[in-house]
């Protein structure tokens, strides 16, 4: 026959499983703000994506030029690709990008300065083999991860440091996640470089022309002079070019890139 517990042990062990529960509940609210950042940068980047896609539909066409038309033929049958398609933005500044959604752009500022004899197809070229490694290597997804990331890491740091320095702890956070930002696209920037070299190479365009556009992109972009190289988002055209060289010296090294 089983005895009735007395009532007080029964009032203790209800008694430690309700604090139980309550540092529990405690401890998962303590990561409700983080969780919170994090959904919101998602939320933002979505929001941000779906803008950037309505933007570039609106303002672009085909690129329809015959020279850059067989660079990108040959480019894709490096890659086994039927087409490699490129859209041309109608923005005045000289870039190139790759969407959220996959797709390439080169500004209409760029095609400007190429049918002024600025800059050749093959320097063209080598632009859209840089955007199609950021698509291959994944950096556009990656970029959304990071976005949210870098948004978690700036409150929670400007929290710690405002409690020794208040008033200017949530700027020097802000300053720390910008540079840790910059770096990781820097990082981006090299990966996309190799990945449009090898590009270049395999489709025997070669990688004069993306050194030789490195040489003058400060000029023709008008970002001579810019902010230093550890706080830029993209590499100096220096570095750039010796990058390339050391690809080209490691793959004479080891045989050419097949």
């Amino acid at each position: 026959m089983r005895l009735p517990r007395p009532a007080g042990k029964r009032a203790r062990k209800a008694g430690l499983a309700a604090r139980a529960s309550a540092r529990h509940i405690w401890n998962m609210t303590k990561f409700l703000p983080i969780v919170l950042i994090i959904a919101y940068g998602l939320l933002m980047y979505q929001f941000s994506a779906w803008r950037t896609r309505r933007e570039l539909s609106a303002r672009s066409a085909p690129l329809r030029d015959p020279r850059l038309k067989a660079l990108t033929d040959r480019m894709a049958r490096a890659l086994d690709l039927p087409e490699i398609r490129v859209q041309v933005y109608e923005i005045a500044p000289v870039n190139g990008l790759a969407a959220p959604d996959g797709r390439i752009f080169i500004t209409r500022g760029f095609m400007d300065r190429y049918r002024r004899g600025e800059v050749s197809a093959e320097e063209l070229a080598s632009v859209i083999a840089h955007e199609l490694g950021h698509v291959a290597l994944g950096h556009t997804r990656k970029r959304m991860i990071d976005f949210s990331g870098q948004n978690a890491i700036r409150v929670v740091l400007a929290g710690v440091l405002n409690r020794f320095l208040p008033g200017i702890g949530a700027l020097i956070a802000s300053g720390l996640v910008t540079l840790m930002a910059a770096g990781l696209s820097r990082s981006d920037e090299y990966a996309a470089d190799e990945y449009a070299a090898a590009l270049l190479t395999r489709s025997g365009i070669g990688t004069v022309p993306q050194k030789s556009l490195f040489a003058k992109l400060e000029q023709i972009t008008g970002h001579a002079g810019g902010p230093p190289v550890w706080m830029a988002s993209h590499p100096s055209s220096a570095d750039r070019i010796r990058a390339i060289e050391a690809l080209e010296e490691r793959w004479l090294g080891g045989g050419a890139a097949g």
